[in-house]
């Protein structure tokens, strides 16, 4: 099965009014690289390029997402995508733009190595990309810029999953994708069904599930009616 690494660099977290301003992929069985600049037509907020590093200036002349885009599903044709935080992040932006642009996204099939992270190093107190680099050894590099990121991706991702195939990664978080029971709080190991409807709302009213690493458990109670 091919498969590739990717990563996107944003103008903030919001998929809906931020823009993509790099793209990068890395297919390791043939070793091949893919990188863009993107300009998002809206200014870089500085919030943003004190992270990425990355201008209004170095983006000016950088193709749109509309060209860059067509160019993505050219190096990802049939692959499984695999990101860090793929199902809260980079995955939403991914379709906004190509919904921004009118062209059908591909029926790609996706990874998160976030999800597979927490899941097999329960023992870890945090599990950011650079953090579970630092776990495994591997040389640091230029922090969030999309290829340096993809490459450390790759490298932490293989360690963790051993000598499982790919094939066998998404079967087990298949098997594990739906949320059952309750992962934090007073009523943490409850069934979900069983947790009540009160503390349901009052984390709803403190913005509890307005928290990426919650929009799961928000999709888990939406389908049980309680929210």
């Amino acid at each position: 099965m091919r498969y590739i690494y990717y990563d996107t660099e944003t103008t903030g977290l919001n998929s809906k009014t931020d823009r993509i301003i790099e793209i990068a992929a890395y297919e390791p069985l043939e070793n091949k690289t893919f990188c863009s600049l993107i300009n998002p037509n809206m200014p870089i907020p500085k919030e943003s390029t004190a992270i990425s590093n990355i201008t209004d200036e170095m983006v000016a002349n950088a193709p749109t997402f509309e060209e860059a885009g067509k160019n993505f599903i050219e190096f990802c044709e049939g692959a499984v995508l695999i990101a860090h935080n793929n199902d809260n992040f980079d995955v939403h932006f991914l379709r906004a733009e190509f919904e921004r642009v009118q062209v059908p996204m591909p029926n790609w099939q996706f990874i998160d190595s976030l999800k597979w992270a927490k899941k097999y190093r329960p023992d870890l107190p945090r599990h950011s990309l650079q953090y579970l680099r630092e776990i495994y050894g591997i040389e640091q590099n230029q922090a969030h810029r999309a290829l340096d990121d993809v490459i450390v991706l790759s490298q932490v991702f293989s360690k963790m999953i051993d000598d499982l195939s790919i094939e066998k990664v998404m079967d087990l978080l298949s098997k594990n994708d739906k949320l059952k029971l309750m992962p934090f709080g007073k009523h943490k190991g409850k069934p979900l069904g069983d947790v009540p409807k009160s503390y349901v709302s009052w984390l709803n009213e403190n913005a509890v599930f307005e928290k990426a690493e919650n929009s799961q458990l928000k999709q888990e109670f939406e389908k049980l009616g309680v929210l």
